[in-house]
């Protein structure tokens, strides 16, 4: 059995806001209705429904607003808006509500790779959670998009585990650190590595603007979309819709300008204030404009 690995730190920069959060509020945005003592069954039912319910997006940034991480906002933008976020929301918001549920839960900083060779050191900059359960250390991330495990992970080097149709495993990384990783169509895929170390609000503060507004971030650059379904999953690229389904090639898709407000809110379930959707929709011309003067001959 794999020791635990979380501590009890008291700093209050490592402690969740659980009291004030709105518990059937948040409930009420992923439609979960079942039991909520801190079992392994409710960690995995869960992680489900928020997976079902909240999809993984960056249209804040690109429309111009602001991505806060204190309780308030988290509620106000993921539940009262339900709208989507990524990584250090819906993580914060998650390992806020179980907390609240008497789960021993922590936050970690991981290093993305995103298929990158695994001796990469990329730099910290994703939010993730390990909760333990059953006297054992579980690796629970609700906000790594379309690729993302859809249930609990136990964190035990060499272990594989299948979530419905979809694979994942987990080993040590040539560097030493824990490395998550997917099985796609065309092989594994890696995703990130994490350590053991604390992680703390300021942390994910400090990796959250970075994200946010740094030119080279792909959350400022692109229009970010992903949905993690049960049987399909959704990426939304600027103007490229990808749907994957498990142990298939991605099916690719080019969408018009004026289509992409309406996959935004019919496929993702994102509902817009009229000023983003002006926004986007002036993005998404300038984007397909663009690509014409690409096209040979022009």
């Amino acid at each position: 059995m794999q020791a635990s690995t979380i501590s009890c730190p008291s700093h209050e920069s490592a402690r969740w806001e659980a009291s004030p959060l709105d518990l059937e509020a948040y409930l009420e945005r992923i439609g979960y209705r079942g039991p909520l003592t801190p079992t392994l069954g409710t960690l995995r039912a869960l992680q489900r429904a928020h997976l079902a319910a909240v999809p993984f997006e960056n249209l804040e940034i690109v429309t111009g607003g602001e991505i806060r991480l204190d309780l308030a906002s988290l509620e106000d933008k993921l539940i009262r808006r339900r709208r989507g976020g990524y990584c250090h929301e819906q993580n914060l918001l998650f390992g806020t509500v179980l907390d609240r549920l008497g789960f021993r839960v922590a936050a970690r900083g991981a290093r993305m790779l995103v298929g990158e060779e695994s001796r990469r050191l990329t730099a910290m900059n994703h939010t993730m959670l390990v909760a333990t359960v059953e006297e054992r250390d579980w690796l629970v991330d609700v906000g790594v998009g379309h690729v993302g495990p859809r249930e609990p992970v136990p964190i035990e080097a060499g272990v594989e585990v299948r979530h419905g149709r979809w694979e994942y495993r987990l080993e040590r990384s040539p560097v030493g650190l824990w490395l998550l990783r997917h099985r796609r169509h065309d092989g594994w895929f890696n995703i990130y590595q994490f350590g053991d170390a604390p992680y703390y609000r300021a942390d994910a503060e400090i990796h959250n603007y970075h994200v946010s507004h740094h030119p080279d971030s792909p959350f400022v650059r692109r229009i970010v979309a992903q949905h993690n379904g049960a049987e399909e999953r959704l990426g939304l690229a600027d103007l490229e819709l990808t749907v994957v389904r498990p142990g298939a090639e991605p099916e690719r898709h080019e969408l018009e300008a004026a289509e992409l407000v309406d996959v935004l809110r019919e496929r993702f379930g994102l509902l817009l204030e009229p000023e983003q959707e002006r926004i986007l929709r002036r993005r998404a011309e300038s984007l397909a404009a663009a690509a014409a003067d690409e096209r040979p001959g022009n």
